[in-house]
């Protein structure tokens, strides 16, 4: 085992932002134990060589099995998913984020469905719902109205709706499948990764077209092209405490949006009228014509930007690195003591 183990390596790559990402690099035919010691054991001989105690950020509770808490300084779980009720989800997920809840210094959540969830795990949870960057996808407004004067999409074309994102078991490909055909006169992009699913089973038609993994940078040239945008969700497992990302993305983009019944969405976008919820296949469709109607309502894009003016990452980023630096404050002043015991 101890062979095996030692055969493990850890790839370090020194970016010129001062960031150091580090992999750890595992032999094959590792056990699950193995592979626990292995990364344990490398993430510990890369922190032998810094003196400092440093913030351990969870992002997945997988990760505590092997992260050498001993070295942290403080520890942080941002939880942005319930990742135990999505598909193939580990088995040990459920018990390592128990651990970490009782080790963790602070929590975060993607969304209040979480946050409600989580608050009675944990003394400190803090709700930070998804950011926009918000000037990488207000170009796709820029790009909209450059489109319109230079007549490069004439009036006549066919009105578009768009999906940019994962597609898997949180998309309802049967209602996709039915809006499509109720409206043959739009034309449908789906744009993303499919993943977890089989691809046969995604709904087909004239008026649908697959875009898959589209670079970032892109993103918001294909969204100018849209005339309103679409989540149409599956209410199961693994949306009931999402909060998605793509919603502020869409709305700084411009444009009107309509979704299914997602708590985080109807609370915080679809209660104050920035975007239309409906779950059957009928109701879906008729929002997607209403909103269409709505596109460039210079009325409607300026409740949009009221509501996300404080909605940037580095306000959110901000925000949790004052919690931060408060708990390594009080880790610092309790330490001493601690020791002296």
């Amino acid at each position: 085992m101890f062979e095996s183990v030692a055969r493990a390596a850890l790839r370090v790559d020194r970016r010129r932002d001062g960031v150091d990402v580090i992999v750890p690099v595992l032999p094959e035919g590792l056990s699950a134990r193995e592979a626990i010691l292995a990364q344990e054991s490398l993430i510990s001989d890369y922190l032998d060589a810094r003196s400092e105690r440093p913030t351990f950020w969870f992002q997945t509770p997988m990760a505590f099995s092997f992260a050498p808490l001993d070295r942290a300084g403080a520890v942080i779980y941002d939880c942005m998913d319930e990742l135990s009720g999505f598909k193939d989800a580990p088995p040990a997920l459920a018990f390592n984020e128990k651990q970490l809840l009782g080790r963790a210094d602070l929590v975060f959540t993607g969304g209040r469905a979480l946050y409600e969830a989580k608050r009675q795990k944990h003394p400190s949870v803090h709700c930070f719902p998804s950011g926009i960057d918000t000037k990488h996808f207000g170009r796709a407004r820029d790009h909209r109205r450059n489109a319109l004067r230079s007549m490069h999409r004439p009036a006549t074309d066919r009105p578009r709706v768009g999906f940019a994102g994962v597609i898997d078991e949180r998309m309802d490909v049967e209602l996709l499948a039915a809006v499509a055909s109720a409206l043959p006169g739009m034309d449908f992009d789906i744009v993303g990764p499919v993943v977890k699913i089989d691809p046969d089973l995604l709904p087909v038609g004239d008026n649908i077209r697959y875009l898959g993994m589209q670079d970032y940078a892109v993103l918001p040239e294909l969204m100018a092209e849209w005339d309103v945008a679409m989540m149409p969700f599956a209410c199961n497992e693994a949306t009931r405490f999402i909060s998605p990302t793509k919603t502020p993305e869409y709305l700084a983009a411009g444009l009107p949006v309509v979704s299914t019944s997602i708590r985080d969405v109807v609370v915080r976008y679809g209660e104050p009228g920035l975007v239309s919820i409906a779950d059957d296949a009928s109701s879906f469709s008729r929002a997607l014509e209403a909103a269409i109607e709505t596109r460039d309502d210079p009325a409607r894009l300026r409740a949009v930007d009221i509501a996300l003016k404080d909605s940037s990452w580095d306000g959110i980023w901000q925000r949790m690195a004052a919690l931060e630096r408060q708990v390594l404050k009080t880790a610092a002043i309790s330490k001493p003591a601690a020791e002296a015991r």
